[in-house]
């Protein structure tokens, strides 16, 4: 299926939303996502083109395993250094090329793979009259995944910039593109960078 914006330009109520692109998952980290690398020059010029129009989520793990409910505390016991009470709080923070935007752009701290579950990023797109949306980051199969099926349920127009998200796999990667391309195609669309930045409407 050919990648491009199957419904039409991008009107002025567009908003990106930028998933986990933190030192968490950059290099040196217990959680680096080594395709993060390839996808920091898209991501960037798309939020340097509409940094007003961005938000950015970052995933903020417990402070202690005592902390985590349920299954994330099994989780989590695989990954007590990722715990705050032992983490450097600057592994928690956005990419430096990303975070020089924020202010303008929000952000909204998640514990959780989805950034739907309190309900402040929703309120806050609806009263900023926001109906579409553009998805960039990590990881295509966890935190974008959980981002795009929320956004979906929720009624948002959603485009994918399928050159600048990323994941730990390729198996996984692949496989959610399929996902989203084939079983979400009235829902979902994907479309390189490119054709984003020229097909979004002016404010």
């Amino acid at each position: 299926m050919t990648e491009t914006l199957r419904f039409g330009r991008l009107p002025a109520a567009t908003a990106h939303l930028c998933i986990d692109m933190q030192r968490l998952f950059g290099p040196g980290s217990p959680w680096a996502v080594p395709w993060i690398e390839r996808i920091r020059p898209a991501v960037a010029t798309l939020v340097a083109a509409r940094p007003q129009r961005t938000v950015f989520t970052r995933f903020i793990p417990p402070a202690r395993l005592g902390a985590a409910p349920g299954a994330w505390a099994r989780y989590y016991a695989q990954w007590p250094e990722m715990l705050r009470e032992r983490l450097d709080g600057r592994w928690l923070e956005l990419l430096p090329e990303l975070a020089r935007h924020a202010p303008p752009a929000k952000v909204i701290d998640k514990p959780v793979y989805s950034p739907w579950h309190d309900g402040r990023l929703h309120g806050w797109l609806r009263g900023a009259g926001v109906t579409t949306l553009v998805v960039t980051g990590g990881e295509t199969d966890v935190c974008v995944l959980g981002t795009v099926m929320g956004a979906v349920d929720l009624g948002y127009r959603v485009v994918l910039v399928a050159d600048a998200v990323c994941s730990s796999t390729d198996r996984g990667h692949d496989a959610a593109m399929t996902l989203y391309r084939e079983r979400f195609s009235q829902q979902i669309e994907t479309a390189p960078l490119q054709e984003i930045l020229a097909a979004w409407g002016n404010d």
